[in-house]
């Protein structure tokens, strides 16, 4: 029984380390720009295990050298209450909670009926914040208990760091592409300027590119690629910028 007490309680210390050593690399953040994110170092060794090549782009640019233009459209886009949350959306948490457990009990009467089921996909309302928790520092399962640690993390993020330095990392680090990492690196790749020089069009089908960068990348004429950029460069004009 000692033992197993002790296993416990080195369990809660190593825990507890983690924890602490997340939160040191966050406050870190606060006036050393981040290298690399744990996403883009796994992508980086997928395109190396895959295809036998490094392909890495990206060129850190300070929040004031890229274009306004670009932080309305990706704010619009991905999460237009950015300034004024503290890093969760409660209502679209409630909802991703509430498909979750409709998913979960599917999963689990499918499981009743046969051998095997198809995995549970745990889907979430996040944020901006939310998904630079995630990239920065996490791996890309889907599971409660890395939503749980994302939280965590997205707390730590918005208590530490302002809101200008996380959209400032999070446009830096964020895919825009198969290698392609960070508005300069999307800017230079997609258009041949810099993020300082992008138009309100080219800001908005990036921001609209970046739930699935790599699917776009290939079908660069998409329509829907299209029609979705006009309706975010609609409501670029509300986008409040930290």
């Amino acid at each position: 029984m000692k033992a197993l007490w002790r296993w416990l309680a080195l369990g809660v210390l190593l825990a507890l380390s983690l924890q602490l050593f997340f939160v040191a690399r966050i406050a870190l953040m606060a006036v050393v720009d981040p290298q690399s994110t744990a996403f883009q170092r796994s992508e980086a060794w997928r395109l190396l295990s895959e295809k036998g090549r490094l392909r890495w782009r990206q060129q850190w640019v300070p929040y004031a050298q890229m274009s306004d233009q670009l932080k309305r459209a990706v704010i619009a886009s991905e999460d237009g209450d950015f300034i004024h949350h503290d890093g969760v959306e409660w209502e679209a948490l409630e909802k991703a909670w509430e498909k979750n457990a409709k998913a979960e009990a599917l999963a689990a009467r499918r499981a009743a009926q046969a051998r095997s089921a198809r995995p549970l996909k745990i889907v979430g309302g996040s944020t901006i914040t939310q998904q630079l928790a995630k990239n920065l520092l996490l791996s890309g399962e889907r599971t409660l208990l890395r939503k749980g640690q994302e939280f965590m993390l997205t707390l730590a993020l918005e208590t530490l760091l302002t809101k200008q330095r996380i959209l400032e990392i999070y446009l830096n680090s964020v895919e825009w592409g198969e290698g392609v990492f960070g508005a300069e690196a999307a800017a230079q790749h997609y258009y041949r300027k810099p993020a300082a020089r992008l138009t309100a069009w080219e800001a908005a089908r990036l921001a609209v590119m970046l739930p699935r960068p790599r699917y776009f990348e290939r079908v660069p004429q998409s329509a829907y690629l299209g029609h979705r950029a006009s309706v975010i460069a609609a409501r670029m004009g509300d986008a409040v910028l930290p």
